[in-house]
């Protein structure tokens, strides 16, 4: 009997947007209709990932350097982790993905959409979440966050310019995956997050119990 592959979900946005806030309650809120999950993240996820993640946001290298980085940890969580785990079944719910690159590397460092997307084609050319909740907040609020935060990484400690480059790469990503990637208004309170959250999960839901 041939298993059901599970749902990708992947959450994104700029440091201090808030996303970390509603990833422990999105898990549970998908538990709790009897369906395995595997929370992993990016850079990182496998020990391999997690090294590197390590040097990424604490070494100083050569933009390019960053960005195949971020893909190579990326291609050993691909094949490590996150497709095992949907081949199982099991639903993924990723901190960041490759919206990620093309936003931090693409758009932060100026490496371009072109070059990400070489990469993106490269790695997963037929693999994208089934959802991309991307947490959207002015950059006052984010960087007044972050100020009360752990001790910044390398990326956190970037100019105001490196973040809005950033973002506005992030809701260009959005404007082009529409069907893919839901804007969230992260300024609101978490309740009303929390809501909007819901009524997206409720559809993935939908989705994932109807006949093969």
């Amino acid at each position: 009997m041939s298993v059901k592959p599970g749902l990708f979900i992947s959450l994104d946005g700029v440091d201090g947007a808030g996303k970390s806030t509603h990833l422990e309650w999105l898990i549970t809120q998908i538990q709790a209709q009897g369906i395995e999950v595997v929370a992993t993240r990016e850079p990182g996820g496998t020990p391999l990932g997690e090294q590197l993640r390590e040097l990424l946001l604490h070494q100083a290298m050569e933009v390019k350097t960053e960005a195949l980085l971020m893909f190579a940890a990326r291609n050993e969580h691909l094949s490590q982790v996150i497709e095992p785990a949907l081949a199982e079944g099991k639903w993924v719910v990723c901190d960041r993905f490759s919206d990620a690159s093309f936003a931090y590397q693409g758009g932060g460092r100026q490496l371009g959409v072109e070059a990400m997307a070489t990469l993106e084609n490269w790695v997963h050319p037929h693999r994208q979440p089934d959802r991309t909740w991307l947490f959207d907040v002015p950059l006052a609020v984010a960087q007044e966050r972050l100020q009360h935060a752990r001790e910044p990484d390398r990326f956190e400690q970037e100019a105001q310019a490196f973040f809005q480059r950033t973002r506005e790469a992030y809701l260009l990503r959005a404007q082009l995956h529409p069907q893919r990637i839901h804007v969230i208004d992260g300024h609101r309170s978490i309740d009303a997050i929390r809501h909007e959250l819901s009524q997206g999960l409720n559809q993935l839901f939908k989705r994932y119990h109807e006949p093969l």
